[in-house]
């Protein structure tokens, strides 16, 4: 890409060789998965397999056939949302949702469900310690976000899977923003199932996400169709993963995405976590001082991922963002990031936020430009 790309939240640019490597030569040699025994067939079923291997060893998961993958993280979320909570249960979550969790949620609403939202601290923290006063006889799960696409803020999903176990919740972690960076193995946060997107911290292909599921947790199936295997029974079958994975798997993309989680453990998710942060603070320090600055969350935190959000004045985060890329060819988000509730708290509702969001291939040169950038633009703005 030409300019400096600080958009990785949305998707994560470059791909390490590796990974666009592994997908031109799935795209060269793989069939279709699980529908033939020639080797292009064989081939595809193997690369799924080991796909398969690499998330249950970044999910913590015992087998890889608690894996089941999807197109991406909505998908996964839609699946588990709507496949384990039924009308008159009762559902907390938080103002840091996006959408992908909110929007399933307001639809299971409509159909009897019932929700309560956990607030956010001045900094954008869920304020945890009102878990307990959420808690109703229907309370049937806890579903949230690992870590803010807005702020960045992480989430103590351990301390929310301990109190899920404590009180007999299930408990469903959105960890789009967080895998890859932040500890996400399904037994040590005791989550239930972990939803997860393959284009952003794991470094994979557009396309390609899914869902770590603990062995018990049985989720209604949101799609039904052809898997390969018992075609002339009726029902979808109900072992997973076939009974999360019906039609043609994205071999191609899970070919990248396995060759982006070895990239991951390679360099070591705490490694990723350090560099990144450390960007980000290098960042903060660089434009906290400027007039009119107003930073969002809490750059500081020890599990704060590589976003950080910020305002100059009262000027409109769209044109920042334009003045940004036409004038110094820097990419960033402005706007809501498909989290109303989380910017109803911030409130910047109507204003938005630009955000920043760095990754392994950033380097401090480019978070010097950035921070020369937003320097010009805030005192022109005075």
């Amino acid at each position: 890409m030409n300019g400096i790309y600080f958009d990785n939240a949305a998707t994560t640019v470059p791909k390490p060789e590796t990974v666009i490597a592994a997908v031109e030569q799935a795209m060269r040699t793989l069939g279709n998965s699980g529908r033939g025994a020639y080797e292009a067939a064989l081939g595809s079923m193997r690369t799924v397999y080991h796909a398969r291997e690499q998330a249950a060893r970044i999910f913590g998961a015992g087998s890889p056939s608690q894996i089941a993958f999807t197109m991406n993280a909505t998908e996964a979320l839609n699946m588990a949302i709507k496949g384990l909570i039924r009308p008159g249960d009762h559902v907390i979550t938080t103002v840091l949702e996006h959408n992908s969790v909110l929007r399933p949620l307001y639809e299971l609403e409509e159909r009897g469900a019932s929700l309560s939202f956990l607030p956010c601290d001045e900094k954008g923290a869920v304020r945890l310690e009102l878990l307990e006063e959420q808690l109703r006889p229907e309370t049937r799960a806890v579903v949230c976000t690992h870590a803010s696409n807005v702020t960045g803020n992480g989430v103590d999903a351990a301390r929310i899977g301990h109190f899920c176990r404590e009180h007999g919740l299930l408990f469903l972690l959105d960890a789009s923003q967080s895998a890859g960076i932040l500890e996400t193995d399904l037994e040590k946060l005791g989550a239930d199932v972990i939803c997860f997107t393959g284009h952003k911290g794991l470094f994979g292909p557009q396309g390609t996400g899914g869902l770590c599921v603990r062995k018990g947790v049985e989720i209604t199936p949101l799609l039904s169709g052809g898997s390969g295997i018992r075609s002339f029974q009726r029902r979808h079958p109900q072992e997973m993963p076939a009974r999360l994975e019906a039609g043609t798997l994205n071999a191609h993309g899970l070919a990248g995405l396995a060759a982006g989680i070895d990239f991951v453990l390679e360099k070591g998710i705490g490694t990723i976590r350090q560099r990144e942060q450390a960007l980000v603070r290098r960042f903060q320090e660089g434009i906290r001082e400027l007039p009119q600055i107003r930073i969002y969350g809490d750059p500081m935190a020890e599990d704060h991922t590589g976003v950080i959000s910020f305002n100059i004045g009262e000027y409109d985060s769209a044109l920042v963002s334009d003045e940004l890329w036409v004038r110094f060819g820097i990419a960033s988000r402005p706007g809501a990031h498909c989290a109303p509730r989380m910017h109803e708290a911030l409130g910047t509702k109507e204003q938005g936020v630009v955000r920043f969001s760095f990754s392994w291939f950033n380097t401090e040169e480019e978070i010097d430009a950035g921070i020369a950038a937003v320097r010009a633009l805030a005192q022109e703005r005075r």
